[in-house]
């Protein structure tokens, strides 16, 4: 079999078998017979959280159509649906998720396994919306979970980092479609940021700055505002000391905005808007690393802070930085357990020499604050300091063991990080 890599390419799987199922028992089958195996989503992550040994289990092909729930407001989806397709069918029929990732590319079954999140004071990681979900376990039966009957488990089991078995099918809540209005600023002063951190993040549904680093600013600032009426969003010409964007603009501004979702104040779905990128185009640039680090709400300016002290060293090897907020969840594994967070995002060069001599002085830059690194992205901190980030981590071994005695699903991801 050839060599697959991960979207970015900087990281080549190791298994020796992928195997392209379209049916829940051609999934079980598979499972069974398998001593190491994996399931492989949009190949997203940057790290080998998803790897395998031996047998990768991709869903693109695991025909299962979104089944929408009016009276419960939840719809059911299978693992390998990507959000970009899953979102036309809910607006279709006037539904919505409550937030969206950056990108429209990756697959529900991933996404929420490692947490990923948008943004927004009041809007907790994509995970937070799974209300029930479908694993296939080591000896191929089909285990289902859900928030209604399985009390404490079913938080520990939602991101799950691929280690209880295959994710064929979720069920997450959903919410009435809605409008929103994107309007970007640019050079937002990293003096106004101190100042005012509380106001400016809650301005809008969702929001984002984006900076390089180079001069204490920022350079972007994403307001996404939910927009009921034509005329409930005023565009100022200058917003907490940011000025008005006078053309569509790339989060890094050298690149074509073509790919980017509508800016401008234009009133637009929900799912095309809350994504900095249209699902029908390249999902941010490609060549690229990518690092983040969500640190706990109440030190985000004292963050901000020690990450700006380190301009000189970051600069030269950032494409883009961006910040986001992220509301607190219960789910034992996420970044944002028991906690609301801001996001520090790094969308580095494609030079991981430099990047992996640089991330260790932001790690100890920012563990004082007790940054928990994104699970799908690039980090060096040891095994031991990430491991006491998360209170419930002996809880999950034991869900793990129980789930997966045998360590079919684990990697060498998951024995270093949770077992190392």
């Amino acid at each position: 079999m050839e060599t697959q890599q991960n979207w970015a390419e900087n990281y080549t799987f190791g298994a020796i078998r992928r195997h392209y199922p379209e049916t829940l028992e051609q999934v079980r089958e598979i499972v069974a017979r398998s001593r190491k195996v994996k399931a492989l989503g949009s190949r997203h992550s940057f790290n080998g959280v998803a790897d395998t040994s031996e047998d990768h289990i991709s869903l693109e092909r695991f025909a299962f159509a979104p089944m929408i729930d009016v009276g419960r407001r939840t719809v059911t989806v299978g693992g390998g649906t990507t959000y970009g397709r899953l979102c036309r069918e809910l607006h279709r029929h006037g539904f919505a998720l409550h937030n969206m990732a950056s990108l429209p590319q990756i697959t529900v079954a991933g996404a929420c396994a490692t947490a990923t999140h948008g943004s927004g004071d009041g809007n907790a990681n994509l995970a937070t919306a799974v209300a029930a979900l479908d694993i296939v376990t080591a000896d191929g039966s089909v285990r289902t979970l859900s928030r209604e009957r399985d009390g404490e488990m079913f938080p520990g089991a939602v991101v799950g980092l691929g280690g209880l078995g295959v994710v064929t099918k979720l069920t997450l809540d959903i919410v009435p479609a809605f409008t929103v209005r994107q309007v970007v600023y640019e050079n937002l002063p990293l003096s106004q940021v101190e100042a005012d951190f509380e106001r400016i993040f809650s301005s809008a549904y969702s929001m984002s700055l984006f900076t390089t680093w180079r001069k204490a600013s920022f350079d972007q600032v994403w307001f996404k505002h939910r927009a009921e009426t034509e005329t409930d969003i005023v565009m100022e010409a200058e917003r907490f000391g940011a000025t008005l964007a006078t053309a569509k603009i790339h989060p890094i501004a050298s690149l074509s905005a073509e790919p980017c979702t509508e800016q401008g104040g234009v009133p637009g779905p929900w799912y095309d808007r809350l994504t900095h990128f249209r699902s029908d185009a390249p999902p941010s640039v490609g060549a690229e690393l990518q690092s983040e680090y969500l640190v706990p709400r109440i030190h985000a300016v004292e963050a901000l802070r020690a990450i700006a002290d380190m301009r000189e060293r970051i600069a030269p090897l950032l494409q883009v930085s961006e910040i986001r907020t992220v509301a607190a969840d219960t789910l034992w594994m996420s970044t944002c357990y028991g906690q609301a967070c801001v996001g520090i995002h790094f969308t580095w060069n494609p030079d991981w020499p430099g990047v992996q001599n640089l991330l260790p002085e932001i790690e100890a830059r920012l563990a004082p604050f007790q940054a928990r690194p994104h699970w799908g992205k690039l980090f060096t901190m040891s095994p031991v300091h990430l491991q006491a980030l998360y209170p419930k981590l002996p809880e999950f071994r034991h869900l793990l063991q129980t789930f997966d005695p045998q360590g079919k699903f684990r990697n060498e991801f998951l024995d270093t990080y949770l077992f190392g």
